[in-house]
């Protein structure tokens, strides 16, 4: 199997990134409770001051599978505190 990511970029304003965080926890914490696939979530404060929020997934099936739930209240909830964004998938050519 090879690993596929969703990798978003937003801007979160400095007050509200405790809160984004804990709106992100749930989210990831949701999506782990519906499908087993979501192997790792890390965020990155990038140089500029934006965030990289990178998603890894066994699988573009398992990546898809849970799509619909990227439309819930509570991504719907975390994304509130985000401007800017932007998503994009890749897969894992190669990893040492």
């Amino acid at each position: 199997m090879v690993s596929v990511y969703r990798i978003h970029t937003y801007t979160v304003e400095p007050a509200d990134l405790d809160e984004f965080i804990a709106r992100r926890a749930t989210l990831i914490a949701t999506i782990r409770a519906a499908h087993t696939g979501l192997l790792d979530a890390r965020l990155l404060r990038n140089e500029d001051g934006t965030y990289t929020d990178t998603w890894e997934w066994e699988s573009l099936p398992a990546m898809a599978a849970a799509f619909p739930l990227a439309g819930g209240p509570e991504a719907a909830a975390a994304m509130a505190l985000t401007r800017e964004a932007t998503a994009r998938n890749a897969e894992l050519i190669d990893r040492r």
